[in-house]
Parts: structure tokens; C-alpha cells; sequence
């Protein structure tokens, strides 16, 4: 039998952990949340799109950042289930609230497509695609994944066999509060750590030290470091009022740049913050697959640098 290893032997500890559940919308800072191999649940599940199914997100509409989300407390319990009355509740300036069934809807949308993929959607309804028209100022439709017949691989280069629903890339993202601190205190005006949209946030480690975890134990729950986490326009804009700025983009190309981290590695002209993590290991028949606020954090396996590691 594997030998787990002891809490004193932690690195580190989750200190928050939030879900997404509309790509591009607030987030929801939660106590605990169910590991699914697509990501903690609930994330990433539902996507806005264009007129031709096309993805909206906060690099072209950045009023998504005021999107306000939310979901039954007890949405993230392990094992529940939604019943008739249960919904997703959006609120967004100068917007009446708008309730969308748990339940999965029946109409399908075909063409939907977020970066390298498209595929089929389940189509959320008439109500959701005028609120989110009316918001947005332009035609507009709110998808759910559609599970049951659609499949979205990771990079196979990185991690092949996973799979995500409407995720940037990787199911899961982890940052640590020692970087945080380490980027502010570099940074003029501090920032908060929604800027860089991260699901699970640990404290107690040194700054930046998650870019060398390639395998880590969440209590009894492991995840693989797969590939630095590359940054692109949202970490810029302010996620109270959507507007967007320099920085900390401008400071990050200084201290988190390729040619800083990984200086005899192929230059690809990007910036590094954070990890991005999947899931290893079986879900099937057994409980307590839950990440919790408070839960240990351990180092499996790392390299010796950000310099090797897989980016």
C-alpha cells in the first residue's frame, strides 16, 4: 500500500479555491469543490458566443469581467445534484437577474467553437441570448458543454489523454500567495489575485516556487504540473470595472519573461505565471474526491529549475 505522506512534510496549504462557471465571468470563491478530470465542477461549463458560435471572452468583450455568478451553496458538495428549482443566478450592471436551470437543456447548438475547437453545444435558450445581447450590445447565445457527446483533448504534447470542457487549455491552475506578494511588491498599485483567474490559490511556500511542482499531492488527491502558465491580455484588466491597463503585464515581461525563466530554452516572446495542473488518478466508486480550503499541499517530484520546466 502507497505511503502517504505525513502533514508535517506539507509545503504549502490551499488557502482558496474558486470556480468559473461561465468562461470569462466572475468567479466564485468556494470552500471546498468536487475533482472532475475536465477541472473542479461546475468550471468552465458554460460558454458565451457570437452570432456564428464564435466565443466572447474578456480579451474582446472585457464588460464579462462584471458578470456576476452564482450557484446553490450546495452545488459544491460532493454528490449533489441539481433538482427544477435549481439555478444559475447572473447579475451584471444595470441588468435585471437572470436565472438558468441547472438542468441541462435539450436544444442543441452546432458551429460553437473556443480556440483550436469547435463542436456542439447544448443551447441554454431565448431569455439567457437577449440578456447577454442586451449586456453585451450584440448578438448573443449561452452554451453548456455538452458532455455526452463532445470531447476536448489538452495539448497532447503536454498531457496527453486529458480533457477539459471550455477551459484555456488545462483543467486546473495553480498560483501561490508567496508570487502574489512577490508581484506586488514589485508592482506600484497592488493587484488582487482575480486578475490572474487561478482555481486553486496555496500559501506557506516561497514565491514562485510552483514552477518547479510537476507532481503534487492535494491531501490524498495527486495532480501533475504540466506546462508553466502563459499569460496573455486578461491579467491587465481590472476586474471591478473592466478596464484595461498596462500592468502587471508590463512588469511580468521584466522578472517572468521566457528570456528571464528559461534562458537556453526555445524564446516563444511569452510571460509565466502560475502552473497549470491535471488531474492523475481514478475517480471511479470512491469518495472524498474534493479539494478543500485548508487541505495540504505536498511536492511529489519537481525539477531543479524553471528553466526545465515544461512550457
Amino acid at each position: 500500500m502507497e505511503q502517504l505522506p505525513s502533514e508535517s512534510d506539507a509545503i504549502a496549504k490551499v488557502s482558496s479555491i474558486f470556480i468559473y462557471p461561465i468562461k470569462s465571468c466572475r468567479g466564485i470563491s468556494v470552500s471546498q469543490s468536487s475533482v472532475t478530470p475536465t477541472g473542479f465542477r461546475w468550471d468552465r461549463q458554460w460558454l458565451v458566443v457570437n452570432y456564428k458560435g464564435r466565443a466572447y471572452t474578456q480579451r474582446v468583450e472585457p464588460k464579462l469581467s462584471l458578470v456576476q455568478v452564482e450557484l446553490p451553496d450546495e452545488a459544491f458538495i460532493e454528490g449533489w445534484e441539481p433538482s427544477k428549482s435549481s439555478y444559475l443566478v447572473l447579475k451584471a450592471p444595470g441588468m435585471d437577474a437572470l436565472k438558468v436551470s441547472l438542468i441541462a437543456p435539450r436544444e442543441v447548438s452546432n458551429g460553437v467553437s473556443v480556440w483550436e475547437w469547435s463542436g456542439s453545444a447544448l443551447d441554454e435558450g431565448a431569455d439567457a441570448s437577449k440578456w447577454f445581447s442586451d449586456y453585451l450590445g450584440k448578438p448573443s447565445r449561452l452554451v453548456r458543454f455538452n458532455t455526452a457527446s463532445e470531447i476536448r483533448p489538452v495539448e497532447p504534447e503536454y498531457a496527453r489523454g486529458h480533457k477539459i470542457m471550455f477551459s484555456d487549455m488545462y483543467p486546473y491552475m495553480l498560483l501561490s500567495q508567496g508570487s502574489m506578494d512577490a508581484l506586488n511588491n514589485v508592482l506600484k498599485e497592488p493587484i488582487p489575485v482575480n486578475r490572474f483567474r487561478p482555481n486553486i490559490l496555496v500559501e506557506g511556500c516561497e514565491p514562485f516556487s510552483e514552477d518547479l511542482w510537476t507532481e503534487i499531492r492535494i491531501d490524498k488527491l495527486t495532480f501533475l504540473g504540466v506546462k508553466l502558465c502563459s499569460r496573455c491580455k486578461i491579467p491587465t484588466i481590472n476586474q471591478e470595472t473592466g478596464i484595461a491597463g498596462a500592468e502587471p503585464n508590463e512588469t511580468l515581461r521584466k522578472i517572468r519573461s521566457d528570456s528571464v525563466l528559461r534562458p537556453t530554452q526555445k524564446q516563444k516572446g511569452k510571460v509565466y505565471f502560475g502552473q497549470n495542473l491535471v488531474f492523475e488518478g481514478s475517480l471511479t466508486g470512491k469518495k472524498g474526491n474534493v479539494v478543500k480550503v485548508g487541505d495540504p499541499v505536498y511536492v511529489l517530484k519537481k525539477v531543479s529549475s524553471a528553466d526545465e520546466a515544461a512550457a
